[in-house]
C-alpha cells in the first residue's frame, strides 16, 4: 500500500540548513507541523516570530491521513516542516516529493530512545503491509512528558538554524515552556500515585499509549495495533477479552481518533465499565477537553483515575 512506504527512505537526512530569515526581515518564518501535538508545541516556541500551519487538525488521524493538492502548496512555501518521524505520518513521502520543498525538515523524535512494539502486535503484523510501516518502533513518543521535552528542544534548534535573529527567543520560549511541561509532569505522577498499583490495566482501542505505560506505570491493553490502519481480526478480540478476564481490566476507553465499535464489544462481553474518552494521536477542538499538549496529558490521567476511583 503506498501510503505505508516508510518515512525513514524520503528523510534519510534530518536537513536543518535553509536560508536563514534575517534580522531585517519582517515576515514571520513559515512553519508546517504534521498534526495537532506538533503544531501546539510549534505555537509554545515559535509564539508570534512564525506563521504556522498543522495538516492534520483536531481530532485528525495522521495514521490515515490523505494530503491535499493545498497542503502540498503550503509545503511548497514552508521553511521548516516539523514532524514526529519513527514513521508516524504514512503521507508524509508523497507530500514532500508532490511539493518539491525545498524547507527544513526537521524530525522531533532525534534523540529519544523508541520503544519497541508490543510483541503480540508485532506478531500479529508479521508479512504484512503493516511490517515495515514504523520499522519495528512505537512512534507515539509523545505520550511522554519527558520526551515532550526533547520534541520542544528540537523545535527550538531548528527555528534557530533557520531563523537565527529570533534564536534567543525561541530557546526563552522553550524554557519556559519546559518548566510548564514539568509541572504537568509531576501532576501526573502524582495521580498515578493515588491509584492501587492492582487498579492501573486498562483497555484502548489501538497502542497508542506505550511511553505513557513506560513512564508512568499505567498498563494498556489494545484490540489494534501501532497504527489506526491495522483492524482487529476476531481472533485478536476474542483473545484480549480472554486477557481482560485473567488481567481484570478496571476500565475501558474509546479515543477520539478511533471507532468505538470494538471498545463498546469489548465493555458488553467482560462487564468492564466504559469510564469515558482518551486523546492519543490528537489535541480535542478548542472548546473541548484537551485543546492544548498539556491539557491532553492531564485530561487522560484526569478520565483514567476518575474512572478508576469513581471520582
Amino acid at each position: 500500500m503506498h501510503r505505508l512506504i516508510g518515512l525513514a527512505s524520503a528523510l534519510t537526512v534530518i536537513k536543518l540548513t535553509s536560508t536563514p530569515t534575517t534580522a531585517f526581515s519582517a515576515e514571520p518564518l513559515k512553519v508546517v507541523a504534521s498534526f495537532s501535538i506538533i503544531g501546539d508545541f510549534a505555537r509554545n516556541v515559535g509564539g508570534d516570530r512564525i506563521e504556522l500551519t498543522t495538516l492534520v487538525g483536531p481530532d485528525g488521524d495522521a495514521h490515515v491521513y490523505e494530503p491535499s493538492p493545498a497542503d502540498a502548496v503550503t509545503m511548497s512555501k514552508a521553511d521548516v516542516v516539523l514532524v514526529n518521524g519513527l514513521q508516524f505520518e504514512g503521507f508524509l513521502q508523497r507530500l514532500v516529493e508532490a511539493s518539491a520543498t525545498k524547507a527544513s525538515i526537521v524530525e522531533l523524535t532525534k534523540g529519544i530512545e523508541p520503544l519497541k512494539m508490543k510483541e503480540a502486535h508485532s506478531h500479529e503484523q508479521e508479512g504484512t503491509a503493516e511490517d515495515g510501516h514504523h520499522g519495528g518502533f512505537d512512534p507515539h513518543a509523545f505520550q511522554s512528558v519527558a520526551n515532550a521535552k526533547i520534541y520542544v528542544s528540537n523545535i527550538a534548534g531548528g527555528f534557530c538554524a533557520a531563523d537565527a535573529a529570533g534564536c534567543d527567543a525561541y530557546k526563552a520560549n522553550a524554557a519556559r515552556y519546559t518548566a510548564e511541561l514539568s509541572e504537568a509532569e509531576a501532576y501526573i505522577k502524582a495521580s498515578v500515585e493515588a491509584i492501587p498499583a492492582d487498579k492501573r490495566t486498562i483497555i484502548t482501542s489501538h497502542d497508542a499509549f506505550g511511553y505513557f505505560e513506560n513512564a508512568y506505570g499505567v498498563t494498556f491493553l489494545a484490540p489494534e495495533g501501532i497504527s489506526t490502519e491495522a483492524e482487529a481480526s476476531a481472533a485478536d478480540v476474542a483473545a484480549l477479552i480472554r486477557q481482560v478476564r485473567e488481567d481484570k481490566a478496571s476500565a475501558i476507553f474509546v479515543e477520539n481518533i478511533t471507532n468505538p465499535r470494538l471498545v463498546e464489544q469489548i465493555a458488553a462481553e467482560t462487564g468492564v465499565t466504559v469510564g469515558g474518552t482518551l486523546y492519543s494521536d490528537a489535541l480535542s477542538k478548542a472548546n473541548g477537553p484537551a485543546p492544548t499538549y498539556i491539557d491532553l496529558m492531564k485530561n487522560n490521567i484526569g478520565t483514567i483515575k476518575g474512572a478508576i476511583l469513581g471520582s
